[in-house]
């Protein structure tokens, strides 16, 4: 049963992503977390902190501000006090020029008693990297900022 409401729990946060409202997700980050997404590029690098967190959120937005995600599967395992969670997950994006995108994503996330102790978010670097170059060389120099760490 506790891996059922982890699973559905998961599936709500990436719907209330999709809507635009990311900071439901960041408020289901615990105290102390990692949140690391894969690849060399302004989407990249590893955040510690809310304030981080966000910085990064308002970034993917104004770049990538028509995002839907369409889970596929979320396994689950474990308990309370160590959650282990993978999804797999393809997202659809309409990017800040006009054009549309399709990529994978595969998560893994450690809860802790219901917060978010770690993500580390794999997505297709050649897919998105394509993307935010193209996006860089047509007037959105953010496409090519460092990331956002702390």
């Amino acid at each position: 049963m506790y891996h059922r409401i982890v699973a559905a729990q998961v599936r709500k946060a990436f719907a209330e992503i999709s809507a635009g409202n990311w900071e439901a997700m960041v408020a289901g980050m615990a105290p102390t977390f990692t949140y690391r997404f894969y690849g060399d590029h302004a989407l990249g690098g590893e955040r510690h902190t809310h304030d981080a967190l966000r910085r990064w959120w308002e970034r993917c937005f104004r770049l990538l501000p028509d995002t839907r995600f369409d889970v596929q599967d979320v396994l689950v395992a474990g308990w309370p006090w160590n959650t282990r969670v993978a999804t797999a997950v393809t997202v659809h994006v309409g990017v800040v020029d006009g054009t549309h995108y399709q990529n994978v994503v595969h998560q893994f996330l450690r809860l802790r008693w219901g917060k978010i102790t770690e993500v580390r978010t794999l997505e297709d670097t050649a897919v998105l990297e394509k993307t935010l170059n193209r996006l860089a060389t047509t007037g959105y120099p953010e496409a090519h900022a460092t990331p956002i760490t702390d």
